[in-house]
């Protein structure tokens, strides 16, 4: 039997690396594409993984390439600014096309933005204009949309204000956000990379809630009464963006004030509203939002 290869380009990076072990558990021979001057440590953390790596200069389309020889697919885990979303997954396009891979994975991994306007949001914005370039290449598309990831919850994303007892939220407190592990969404991810008939978008969801049910979650995990909190409307929220974008531009920065605002606001529209039925494509154990917080909250923060 023929094996399976996959590229991996951005395995060094905490989804990219899940991606190439899921790979590895499903027995696909993983070729990890890591840039030039990677850490030797980087490189031998992926070989003792099982990956062959193969170091290679981004802006060459033939060294790409010869990296994706014999692929059957090349996933995309890049990450970074336009520079990177837009311009190198060109260049990792068009190598996969002259090595006739045929199908790609794009770096999306976010939520579902097809619905959205142009302006909505920066970094799916640029999302949104490479998909116009990969979607008329002569090669099978994937997206996948698994809305946010469930780790912001306990991270960057200001929802449960532990300290305070307080789910803060935006909008309506019955509307329902989907979220999703980065290890789930690389489970998923290395099913649909093996799977020759996936479709142009797969859109799934570890869990889907409201700042309603949160609140009696974290109620339930931690046995203090936590509280709703509105901070206001959408168009609250759009000025708050208009306003970060002024006096907290983040130039150069992937994740500034503004655009975390930007992704929260696509969150609470009701475009957004996520239908999940290709999470049950695969035989994939979703972690609940339950499951993760009960996990994180075993032991109270500081």
């Amino acid at each position: 039997m023929k094996s399976t290869i996959v590229v991996v380009a951005g395995a060094t990076g905490n989804l990219g690396g899940k991606i190439v072990q899921a790979l590895l558990d499903k027995k696909a021979d993983v070729r990890a594409v890591v840039r030039l001057g990677t850490s030797d440590q980087k490189v031998r953390d992926l070989e003792l993984m099982g990956a062959s790596v193969v170091e290679v200069d981004m802006q060459n389309v033939a060294a790409i390439a010869a990296a994706c020889s014999n692929a059957s697919c090349v996933v995309s885990a890049l990450s970074g600014l336009r520079d990177v979303i837009i311009d190198t997954q060109k260049l990792l396009l068009d190598g996969a096309l002259k090595a006739g891979v045929p199908r790609f994975i794009p770096s999306d991994f976010c939520l579902d933005f097809t619905p959205f306007e142009p302006g909505e949001n920066r970094n799916l914005d640029w999302r949104r204009e490479f998909h116009l370039y990969l979607d008329s290449a002569p090669i099978a598309a994937t997206s996948i949309f698994n809305g946010a990831f469930m780790e912001l919850l306990t991270g960057d994303m200001p929802l449960i204000l532990y300290g305070q007892k307080r789910i803060l939220f935006w909008g309506e407190k019955a509307h329902r956000m989907p979220f999703t592990t980065i290890a789930d969404t690389a489970e998923y991810t290395a099913n649909a990379a093996i799977d020759s008939t996936t479709p142009r978008y797969l859109r799934v969801a570890g869990d889907q809630r409201s700042p309603m049910e949160f609140k009696l979650i974290m109620t339930k995990i931690t046995g203090n009464k936590f509280r709703l909190f509105r901070a206001g409307n959408k168009h609250v929220l759009s000025i708050l963006i208009r306003i970060a974008k002024v006096f907290a531009p983040g130039k150069g920065e992937l994740y500034p004030a503004f655009q975390g605002m930007q992704y929260m606001r696509n969150m609470i529209d009701n475009r957004s509203d996520l239908n999940d039925a290709d999470s049950n494509r695969y035989h994939t154990q979703w972690t609940s939002i339950s499951d993760y917080l009960q996990k994180y909250f075993t032991i109270a923060p500081e």
